[in-house]
């Protein structure tokens, strides 16, 4: 009598397959454990058992597996069903969902490469003889193929081998770039507490026989005056212009103390925050709502205006979630995000707080997993981006959502392409667990859901403390080009606002959502404009580098002095992006320090938290940036957020473009006046009677809900339709129009719901590939799954017709 198991393969592969096992394995394999196994002509792969049984496959003759790697599952039953509902329901294959869920480390295959660790000395005797030899082998060769080593070894199971290499510190797999970041410590200058009344410090300065302590002493109260933030060593020596000896004496006297302040906000308090904290009026009665209307439903909304304090009210669920001994998953859009955060929930809940990201290494995120596998103590409340879902929880107990309307909790690609809170809301369901969903501007469908019975809502209309809303104040830039009241892209009024703040010492922020300095070049003789020759856009000018670039395929070239059409000199940019605000801010202000932040100066995993820290510790006094900067970020010493270009988000061709305009504007204007000062923002429009545009100037929430609500319902959208978009490549022009037809037609004669396209869209070519979109509309009340499975039907039939087999086709589900 055989034994089979099914596994899971790490591979875009729509089914499980069937190995054989020993009577022995059998007995001692359970669902959730890895095991290495053939496949095709010679690669190896870590599959991952789903089920044992006793029937042979039919089509195939099953092969034996290599080795079991794990003497315990190292994922759980729920996970395994979660994974299933996400294959099909966002339509993708069960083999990238696993290869998504898993941490790259425990998924070795033949084809991983691994190379061996710079810098650290090895104990050779710690190694055994196999492991010597693989280490003997990258003394001689850079990296090595997990193939190779199989060759060098003459066996085949090598994979628990590298296993345990990797766990000694002896080699790296090749994917990983470490990056460290300390932040940075500024030493900072504060009189003692003793001299702080006024007859104390007469004498004291009387005390002092030589000029130059007197002279520091008074330009430290003078620093003071003036600026109103905390005097750092460095500005005081500059400032009075006297030696560190001076200061150095004067601190082992103790008339000043140092101390050093890290990336944490600049506290002027002593007091550190108490641990217990006290929510306010609003907040309390908030919380206790949501824990009424958990007792009735397993889902529920917190709707709060932006600085409402709904972090607090956070931190109170957790501690009530901790007290059970239950898991929290703490879910946000923005791995910046991340950090702000981690620093808030460990001042109160110290190491219980795990972060799991795509920035983390290998090895810290295998960690994570194997603590939260264990639910162990230091892993009960866990804070990741959407990958964070996949993590093995035992026993989830609340899942929050912030930020719940961002578009970055969708996936793209690769596939799998779920959304992290739809996807999170059916893991609570497994887990019986509830789910709280925060946002200042709830998307639409979430709201409709909260209105309409589903979920719970609880609502906050008030900020925290008594910051009060910031004014909005609307430019109309059609009239001001027209009355002559513009110096670059900056309106009078702007500029007389940024001045205000600089006097008062506070800092601004403006939002731009566009980044390089212009994204057309064009040429006034003959009005060419230089395009991308692989994709169907024009390319974007940037000016530090002095470079046009695209930014689908970052194709580049310099920039032409004279028009490659017709020679002519008079080349001129359109349109602005972060880099020209910078510039033009810098002419405007040249002795403020002015950084921007977008995608250009965000490339390493550390150089977000360096501006932020630099943002906080008041070195920047200016940030532009593009809409990372909308995104939950809390800083005390903005008074003033200027969105330079409001129009260009509302006229973009999607259904949600309104929706959006009015989240990223309330967002970012939120950032402003979150402390004792009113905030101001500015918004300059070309457009200022637009419906939005006066629905976020009157955070009149409520009014933009009801409107485009009233529009889905007519032209079938979301949420009482749900869409499914499938995206067909191909480099043939012809071969793709014919596909996308014959596919358009099937699809029609099949669903009796209504099909749109093949439609070309805005961009029709990326990376020399032509581009076809099909969304087919799902009417709420109708049976999902039927409709998804006649779908892949039709596909899998696309796919056996030969002149199509070349065809891309992506499916995304609820692509919004």
């Amino acid at each position: 009598m055989s034994h089979f198991i099914e596994v899971i393969l790490p591979l875009a592969l729509p089914k499980t397959f069937t190995y054989e096992v020993s009577e022995g394995e059998f007995l001692f394999l359970k669902k959730g454990m890895r095991v290495a196994v053939p496949f095709g002509k010679n690669k190896i792969y870590t599959a991952l058992v789903v089920d044992l049984h006793k029937n042979p496959p039919i089509l195939y003759q099953a092969k034996e597996i290599h080795q079991i790697l794990d003497e315990i599952p190292i994922v759980t039953e729920i996970q395994i069903q979660h994974w299933f509902w996400i294959s099909t329901y966002y339509m993708c294959n069960i083999g990238d969902v696993y290869r998504g869920a898993m941490p790259s480390l425990l998924l070795l295959e033949s084809e991983t490469i691994i190379s061996q660790k710079k810098d650290i000395s090895i104990d050779e005797q710690s190694l055994t003889d196999d492991e010597f030899l693989i280490f003997e082998a990258l003394q001689h060769q850079s990296s090595l193929k997990i193939e190779t080593v199989i060759d060098i070894l003459n066996k085949k199971k090598v994979l628990p081998l590298i296993q345990s290499l990797l766990q000694k510190n002896v080699i790296t797999l090749n994917e990983e770039i470490k990056e460290e970041y300390k932040p940075k410590l500024v030493r900072y200058i504060r009189l003692n507490k003793s001299f702080e009344n006024n007859e104390s410090l007469n004498r004291l300065l009387d005390s002092q026989k030589s000029e130059k302590r007197r002279n520091l002493i008074l330009s430290y109260f003078q620093l003071q005056a003036t600026e109103k933030k905390p005097v750092s060593v460095k500005r005081l020596l500059e400032f009075s212009n006297i030696s560190s000896n001076v200061l150095k004496g004067l601190i082992e006297k103790e008339i000043f103390e140092e101390y050093y302040l890290q990336e944490d906000r600049v506290s002027f308090e002593e007091n550190l925050i108490q641990s217990d904290l006290k929510l306010n009026g609003n907040q309390q009665i908030a919380f206790e709502n949501i824990e009424k209307s958990f007792e009735e439903r397993d889902i529920c909304l917190l709707h709060g205006v932006t600085g409402s304090g709904k972090t607090e009210i956070y931190i109170k669920l957790i501690e009530k979630y901790l007290e059970e001994n239950k898991q929290i998953l703490y879910l946000l859009p923005e791995i910046a995000l991340t950090t702000q955060l981690v620093t808030r929930l460990t001042k109160h809940f110290g190491n219980k707080v795990v972060v799991y990201h795509s920035k983390y290494s290998n090895n810290e995120r295998v960690e994570v997993w194997n603590n939260v596998l264990k639910s162990s103590a230091n892993a009960q409340i866990i804070i990741g981006a959407r990958s964070a879902l996949f993590l093995p929880f035992n026993n989830l107990g609340l899942i929050i959502v912030d930020e719940e309307h961002e578009a970055t909790f969708k996936q793209y690609d690769p596939s799998p392409r779920y959304h992290a809170r739809d996807a999170g809301i059916v893991l609570a369901n497994y887990h019986k667990s509830k789910v709280l969903l925060g946002s200042a501007t709830p998307s639409i469908e979430t709201y409709y859901n909260a209105s309409s019975g589903k979920y719970s809502l609880v609502s906050l209309q008030e900020r925290y403390g008594n910051s009060i809303l910031p004014e909005i104040q609307l430019v109309d830039l059609k009239d001001s080009y027209f009355r002559k009241k513009m110096k670059g892209h900056f309106s009078i009024s702007l500029i007389e606002a940024i001045s205000e703040a600089f006097s008062r010492g506070e800092q601004v922020i403006l939002f731009q959502n566009r980044r390089g300095f212009s994204p057309v070049l064009e040429c006034m003789t003959c009005g060419h404009v230089p395009q991308c020759p692989n994709c169907d856009v024009s390319l974007t000018y940037h000016k530090f580098k002095n470079q046009l670039r695209c930014h689908y395929c970052s194709h580049t070239i310099a920039k032409p002095n004279s028009c490659h059409v017709c020679s002519s000199n008079d080349l001129t940019t359109k349109g602005f992006g972060t880099e020209q605000i910078e510039i033009e801010l810098a002419a405007l202000f040249p002795d403020k320090n002015i950084e921007r932040m977008d995608q250009d100066t965000t490339r390493g995993k550390y150089s977000f938290e360096k501006l932020i820290d630099g943002f906080k510790n008041r070195e920047i006094d200016v940030l532009v940036g593009t809409q990372m900067l909308a995104k939950g970020l809390d800083f005390d010493n903005v008074s003033l957020v200027g969105i330079m270009n409001a129009d260009n988000m509302l006229y973009h061709p999607d259904f949600r473009a309104f929706e959006r305009s009015f989240q990223m504007m309330t967002q970012v204007a939120g950032r402003s006046g979150r402390s004792e000062k009113k905030g101001k923002v500015i918004i300059q429009t070309y457009n200022p009677l637009h419906n939005i545009i006066q629905q976020v100037t009157n955070n009149d929430f409520q009014g933009m809900y009801n409107e485009q609500l009233y529009e889905r319902r007519i032209f079938k959208y979301p949420p009482f339709y749900r869409l499914i978009r499938l995206t067909l490549k191909n480099k043939d022009f012809e071969k793709l129009k014919n596909g996308s037809m014959w596919l358009y037609q099937v699809l029609q004669q099949n669903l009796s719901i209504p099909v749109l396209g093949p439609e070309e869209p805005a961009i029709s070519r990326i990376r020399n590939e032509y581009i076809r979109t099909i969304v087919v509309k799902i009417p709420v009340e109708n049976q999902q799954t039927e409709i998804k499975k006649t779908i892949q039907k039709i596909l899998n039939s696309f796919d056996m017709i030969s002149q199509f087999k070349a065809i891309k086709v992506a499916v995304n589900v609820d692509f919004y």
